[in-house]
Order: C-alpha cells, then sequence, then structure tokens
C-alpha cells in the first residue's frame, strides 16, 4: 500500500528496536542488564514526592481541560525566575513556550527556521538531529567528532560548514556521550557563529543555534556553560531546549521548555498549535508549585545525581578494569548526564559459534543473548555501524547490578577469538 514519500523512508529508531529485543528476553525470563534507553527505573529513581503530590492534588482539584498554548503563566513565570537564579539569563515568561518533554520543541525548533534544502550543521554522534533534518528536507551536514575531543565539535571542525547554513544543532551535557563543552570550546563556538552572522544580509536568514540543555543540572563537578551567559549578543540566535524529564527523573511526568528569541518562539508556539504537544495541564500546574521552593528543587536534584555519578564511577571503573587485564575496551570518564561512552573494539572478531562480528549491531545482539548486558551503538546517534563506540545508560539499573554484570561481558568478550 502507498504512502508517503517522507514516510516511507522514514528510519525507525535503532534504541528502540533493541530496547524491544530486550524486552522479549526478559518477558522469557532472561536477566538482562538494560543500559539502553536514556530513561530512568522509576522505582530506584521516583520523582520527588512534593511534584508527586502536587500533580496528584491538580488531579483531584479536576484541572483537566486544555492549558494555554505556550504553557501556564505561572510555570511560565517560575522557569522564568529559575533561568535567572540558576544561570543568570533573562528570559521573561513570554519568551518561554511548555511542551510534552523536549522533543516537540526540537521539532518546532527546525519546522520553524529550516525551509527545504536549508544547510543544518550538527556533530555526530547526537540524538535523533539527523531525523529532524530528514523531516524538514533539510541538507543535513553531519560533522564528524572524536574521542581525543569527547565527542564533541570544535570551532575547526565546524568553521568550513557554517556559510549558508540556517542553523547549528548542539547538545550540552551530550546525548550519547555524558561528555560537555568547556567554556573556552563553547566560546570558540560562539564567536564563529556571531563572525558568520555579520556577514549576512538584511533578507538573509540569520544562523541560530539551537542549544539542548536538558541535562544542564545533572553534571559532576564541571561547570556547565551556555552560548547566552558567554556572549549575550547570542541571545538574538539563541533557541535553548530544557525541562525536568531528566533533571528530576521525570521522562513521563512530561513538562519541557524552550526559550529564546520572541520571533522565533512566537512562531514554534503557533505551529504546535496545530500539533497539540502541549504537557498536561495537571503536570504543569505541579511542575510550577514545586519550583516554587527552589531550596527543595536543588536539594533533590544534589542527591538524584549524586546517585547518577556513583553508577556512572562504577561503570567507568569495570570498564577500566578490563583494560587493564588486556581486554580491547575502553571508556571515558563520564561528565554529567546518565551516559558512559565505553569503546569495544570487537568488530570483526569471530563468535563461538563460527559467525563473525560483522558490525556494531552485532556486537549489541551478541552481548544482548551471551552477557546479558544491553548497550546502544553510536550507529544510533549517526556515526557508521563500523564505529566500536557504544553509550551505556545507567539510569535503568542499580549499581548493584553494575557489578554483577561485569564478570558477564568479560567473559562474552573473551569468548571473541
Amino acid at each position: 500500500m502507498k504512502v508517503s514519500k517522507l514516510a516511507a523512508n522514514l528510519i525507525g529508531s535503532e534504541i528502540v528496536k533493541i530496547g524491544n529485543e530486550v524486552n522479549d528476553l526478559k518477558a522469557k525470563g532472561a536477566e538482562i542488564a538494560n543500559l539502553t534507553i536514556g530513561d530512568l527505573n522509576s522505582n530506584i529513581y521516583p520523582i520527588p514526592a512534593k511534584l508527586k503530590e502536587e500533580i496528584q492534588k491538580a488531579y483531584q482539584n479536576n484541572l483537566t481541560n486544555y492549558p494555554p498554548a505556550n504553557g501556564l503563566l505561572s510555570l511560565r513565570k517560575e522557569v522564568s525566575k529559575d533561568l535567572k537564579t540558576r544561570w543568570n539569563l533573562d528570559y521573561s515568561p513570554n519568551d518561554i513556550l511548555i511542551t510534552a518533554g523536549s522533543r516537540p520543541l526540537i521539532y518546532a525548533v527546525y519546522k520553524t527556521i529550516v525551509d527545504e534544502g536549508d544547510k543544518v550543521v550538527y556533530p555526530i554522534p547526537s540524538w535523533n538531529n539527523n531525523h529532524y533534518a530528514y523531516l524538514t528536507s533539510a541538507d543535513a551536514v553531519e560533522v564528524k567528532t572524536t574521542p581525543e575531543n569527547n565527542f564533541l565539535p570544535t570551532a575547526d571542525d565546524l568553521r568550513p560548514h557554517l556559510s549558508g547554513a540556517v542553523l547549528v544543532a548542539l547538545c550540552s551535557p551530550l546525548n550519547p556521550t555524558g561528555t560537555m563543552f568547556t567554556k573556552e570550546q563553547l566560546s570558540e563556538i560562539c564567536e564563529l557563529i556571531l563572525e558568520e552572522n555579520k556577514k549576512r544580509g538584511e533578507n538573509e536568514k540569520p544562523l541560530y543555534l539551537m542549544y539542548d540543555q536538558i541535562y544542564s543540572n545533572l553534571t559532576f563537578g564541571a561547570e556547565h556553560v551556555d552560548p547566552v551567559s558567554l556572549f549575550p549578543e547570542m541571545k538574538e540566535y539563541t533557541v535553548y531546549i530544557d525541562g525536568i524529564s531528566k533533571c528530576l527523573a521525570a521522562t513521563g511526568v512530561r513538562v519541557g521548555w524552550g526559550f529564546g528569541p520572541s520571533h522565533i518562539l512566537d512562531k514554534m508556539k503557533a505551529l504546535l498549535t496545530h500539533v497539540g504537544a502541549w504537557a498536561p495541564k495537571p503536570e504543569q500546574e505541579a511542575t510550577a508549585k514545586y519550583y516554587e521552593n527552589p531550596e527543595e528543587v536543588n536539594a533533590f536534584v544534589e542527591d538524584f545525581k549524586g546517585k547518577l555519578e556513583a553508577s556512572l564511577k562504577v561503570l567507568h571503573s569495570g570498564i577500566q578494569d578490563l583494560k587493564g587485564k588486556g581486554l580491547a575496551v575502553d571508556s571515558i570518564e563520564p561528565m554529567g548526564a546518565l551516559y558512559l561512552t565505553i569503546k569495544l573494539d570487537y568488530i570483526g572478531k569471530t563468535k563461538p559459534d563460527g559467525t563473525v562480528i560483522e558490525n556494531s549491531s552485532d556486537l549489541v545482539f551478541y552481548l544482548i543473548n551471551e552477557a546479558g548486558v544491553a548497550l546502544v551503538p553510536f550507529s544510533a546517534f549517526g556515526e557508521e555501524k563500523s564505529e566500536p563506540w557504544f553509550r551505556a545508560s545507567v539510569g535503568g539499573l542499580a549499581t548493584e547490578e553494575i557489578f554483577t554484570m561485569m564478570p558477564k561481558l568479560e567473559n562474552a568478550l573473551n569468548a571473541l577469538k
């Protein structure tokens, strides 16, 4: 049966495919350490008790009709205050847009800025930019990054590609790597964007920056940096993506927010009125109430990110122990978010049954079946399947499960020849 060309050529999520395999095996009784989805096991990492209480209260008070298209004013006011207190960013409630998590915001940024054939620049690996570029018929320029730079693009990497581009998409801390920009790295990129915009004529579309900082509160020692704090003149060109999904362990609560130049946010709001992508009203009301007590928010975040950091350190240490034993593995020290970047250099090796690991997906499914360990290859984030790098997310399992899985991972890798 015929469908649209867009639908016919749309590529499904590799992460979801791997997740389905894991769920099928678990349903049959298999024990799998699931390090795939950038989600949280809500029994290990529940949302703040006060937030849950406020959500329940909002439903009891029958706040179940449509919210305003741009979000409840009470929540936009609290977000505005939090941005000022936390990052010293000045955005009025009118320049803040509330949606059901960050995905509608990212989609709306692309649809608002990008015309068919417009050049969009983003690094690989990065989360879903390839799919959003496809959905907007963009001319996608994928900038390959290196482990030496923590898989983050440098100004030198981006410089050759900015002429004629309309959007640069960046994320820090980065999904999938858990690494983040330093002040110097981001400053050099912002200078490039400002320099490029000075060259543009009055009737030319500017070069915008979409800055995804959904993990900004989950950093371990390193300081989160953002474009407008570094260069106030970047305010004219920067659209931020943020929300509670990660920092409050609230992935399923679906409250995200974007903020940026008024003329962009207004068009994003208008676009999303036709999509209906707003966060549920009770969850918005509850989030506004919860943010009225910033000390409580900060206390939860500090405790939560401390637990994530502890799990990531255990996993990083475990991989480094295997490296010390001579296995062809490595990992990059985590800086933020939920993720550890792991190298498993076993592509081309032969399995015990005589078949060859031909690519990163083959290795993923081998480890699921033989070690009970599920990872996501960087091919899910735009890299080639020949790359031996993988994302491990610690949000879905307890620290004890990481200790338990390491010997199984070691044995499965040692079985490859």
